[in-house]
Parts: structure tokens; C-alpha cells; sequence
């Protein structure tokens, strides 16, 4: 890794990026280094993979009606772009980030190693935990040079899987359980992070899980109509605290960044106050079948329903964001300087000097900050999140 910079250099640094930081995202990739872009974690990163893994070479999620806003069906869980294809445009990555897994894909500006139905523990059926994700990019790191690796900018979404099938093998745990599952959880997270920094990377954007009761697919199936299913979210919330502090042990590492994004919050508003953030439709999801049309998308063997106009939904399939509410959230955490991205944007965070140690411990207070908007022109994200 490269040797760490003075206080005064890393000072200098902070100090431009708050005097000129605008958060309208005109022309994102202007002034950004062009480095490489890896996401590791489960379907919501998937880029594509699933379909290489499993025995069925047509998921669903390779079959319209996903990718239906971009009339390009091709292993997103969406219908259209997900959250790291708008991070790849905003960093001026052409046609974004290939699924490693896919044979030839040109990997020069990075990969996506995310897998559907991922987990951080356990083994699961046709799909990858974590660690057999980070172990799959060793195998391919010769394919990028030491000092390029480390400037370059690695997202993490997982856990999802861990927690969803916890609750639902042990509908009854126990509170002393339920907190031992999520330091188990969250202890090997942070052995899987400590393995990709000894890899060389060192620019990390560690996304926090969203209120898993509040998924269309956990209303339906837990029958809880506009309400969340709550032992979901608690464990969610137990799983998310644990995350500032892990960071903020890892920071002490030579050349070790990261910021962290309220995906809890971000979604909880929007559910809550979904006419604040331009949706119609919060607790329920475009395409599928049930109570909250939940289940089922683009199953052949399911006569799943499809809303007319996606972009006033929330949620596109049971589990996931529709490509308006993906773009929305790329924006929150590239750069639009809001309460639910910290210490610092993903724009900022590729900025800061390679090897440079961030100057003190990070402390979470996602949830609460409230920051008034700039006199400055503001993004329109931005003002939405304020006033959410």
C-alpha cells in the first residue's frame, strides 16, 4: 500500500472538497480518478451472476418483465438499472460493471462479485456467501495492478439472507438468541472486510441493511397489511449498530476508508411518507402475485400481476427497488451531501488520497442528523431527503 499522507496534506484535501463540494450531480465523473468499481453482497448488487451459477441458465430475473424500462431483461433485480450501474455512469464507467462470473467480460474497470440469495454465513443452494465472493476475486487479482486496486472503490450489501431465514427457522428466539445470531453475523462480516483489505483494497462503502419487515414480500407473508413485520426490523437495526463501530477498528489500519450508507432510514421514510419522495405505492410492489403483489415476478408458472407505471412504485418485485427509487438512492450516496451518507460521499471517499488514514473515529448518528439545505443551488435528492 502506499505510504500514508501528513495530517496537513489529508487537511488540505478536506478542506477543498467542502469549500467547492456541490451536491448537483451534472457532470459526476469530472474531477474523479478514474479507478475501478466492485460490489460484493446479494441480489441487490447482482449485476448478473446468478445466472452462471445456477441450474436454471433463465431465471426470472433474465426474462421481462425485469429490466422493462430499459427493454433489457439481463439478471438485474429490477426493471431497469440497479444502484451500481448509476455509481459506474456517475464514475464514467462505460455500460457499468460486468458480472465476474460472466466468461470474457472485459474487467478493466472492475466487476460485480454480488450473487443473488448471497449470505454472510452458512452455504447457500446455487449462490455464494461472502467470503466465497472475496476468495473469487483473489483468484482474479492479477487482472488488476496493487496500486490500481487500492484506489479503487469497493460496496458491500449483505445480510438480508442471514436474517430472513433466521426469523423464519426461529419464529420464536429469544432476545439473548436473537443478539448472538447478529454478532455472529456481524463477526464474520468483519472477517470478510479484513480479508478484502489484506487483498489491497482500501476504499470501502458499506451499505447497511434496510428494514427487512418492511419488504412487500415480509408484509404479505407474515400478513401484516400496511404494517412492518417489526422482529425483522429489530434485527436489522441490532445488525446495523454494529457497524460504525467494526469501521471505526478497521480505520485504525494503515490506508483503511470507508463511509457508511443509511439504507435503513433512507427506505424507512419512504415508506412512511412515500408523496414526500414522489411514490405512490410504498407497502406493495409492482409485479407479482398476493395481498402486497409480492411474489412470483417473472415466474413462468405464476400469473404475476405488472402495475402500468412503474416509476410511482417503491418496490419493482417483492424484495426490490424500482430504477427510480435505485437512481435516487445512487444519488444520495454518490453526492448529494444528505444526512444518510457518512462520514463522507462515495465521490468524496474516491477522491480522498490512497493511503491516507482518515483523521477521527466516525460517529453514527445517521438517523438523527438534520441538516438544513445549502443557500447553494441543492439537489433535488438532497431536498427530498431533508424534508422527508
Amino acid at each position: 500500500m502506499a505510504c500514508k499522507f501528513s495530517f496537513v496534506s489529508v487537511m488540505g484535501v478536506l478542506l477543498v472538497l467542502t469549500i467547492f463540494h456541490d451536491p448537483i450531480i451534472v457532470d459526476a465523473g469530472q474531477g474523479v480518478p478514474e479507478v475501478a468499481l466492485f460490489t460484493f453482497g446479494d441480489s441487490y448488487y447482482d449485476a448478473g451472476n446468478k445466472a452462471f451459477l445456477g441450474k436454471n441458465k433463465n431465471p426470472p430475473q433474465n426474462l421481462w418483465p425485469y429490466g422493462k424500462s430499459r427493454d433489457d431483461p439481463n439478471g438485474k433485480f429490477s426493471d431497469g438499472y440497479i444502484v451500481p450501474d448509476f455509481i459506474a455512469e456517475f464514475m464514467s464507467i462505460p455500460n457499468g460493471i460486468p458480472p465476474a462470473l460472466k466468461p470474457g467480460a472485459n474487467l478493466s474497470r472492475g466487476a460485480s462479485f454480488a450473487v443473488a440469495d448471497a449470505s454472510i454465513l452458512g452455504a447457500p443452494v446455487e449462490s455464494m456467501t461472502l467470503n466465497q465472493q472475496v476468495n473469487k476475486f483473489r483468484s482474479m487479482i492479477s487482472t488488476w495492478s496493487e496500486d490500481y486496486i487500492e484506489k479503487s472503490l469497493f460496496m458491500i450489501y449483505i445480510g438480508t439472507e442471514d436474517y430472513l431465514n433466521f426469523t423464519k427457522f426461529n419464529p420464536t428466539a429469544s432476545a439473548s438468541a436473537q443478539q448472538a445470531f447478529v454478532t455472529s453475523v456481524t463477526n464474520k462480516l468483519k472477517t470478510d472486510i479484513g480479508l478484502l483489505y489484506s487483498l489491497g483494497a482500501s476504499k470501502f462503502m458499506v451499505q447497511l441493511l434496510a428494514p427487512l419487515g418492511c419488504l412487500p414480500i415480509m408484509r404479505q407473508e407474515h400478513g401484516t397489511g400496511n404494517d412492518c413485520y417489526e422482529p425483522l426490523n429489530d434485527l436489522a437495526k441490532q445488525h446495523n449498530e454494529k457497524i460504525g463501530p467494526m469501521l471505526n477498528q478497521f480505520a485504525k489500519s494503515p490506508g483503511f476508508q470507508f463511509t457508511v450508507f443509511d439504507f435503513y432510514n433512507a427506505i424507512l421514510r419512504r415508506t412512511q411518507r412515500p408523496h414526500n419522495y414522489r411514490f405512490y405505492v410504498a407497502n406493495s410492489s409492482c409485479c407479482g402475485v398476493g395481498t402486497h403483489t409480492a411474489y412470483g415476478c417473472g415466474m413462468g408458472n405464476v400469473h404475476s400481476k405488472l402495475c402500468e407505471y412503474q416509476r410511482s412504485y417503491l418496490f419493482f418485485d417483492g424484495r426490490h427497488n424500482t430504477e427510480k427509487a435505485q437512481e435516487e438512492l445512487a444519488h444520495l450516496i454518490y453526492g448529494a451531501d444528505t444526512n444518510v451518507i457518512q462520514p463522507m460521499t462515495v465521490r468524496e471517499l474516491i477522491v480522498f488520497p490512497a493511503g491516507a488514514n482518515m483523521l477521527e473515529s466516525w460517529e453514527p448518528n445517521l438517523s438523527s442528523v438534520r441538516r438544513r439545505p445549502s443557500t447553494k443551488s441543492t439537489s433535488v435528492y438532497r431536498l427530498l431527503d431533508l424534508v422527508g
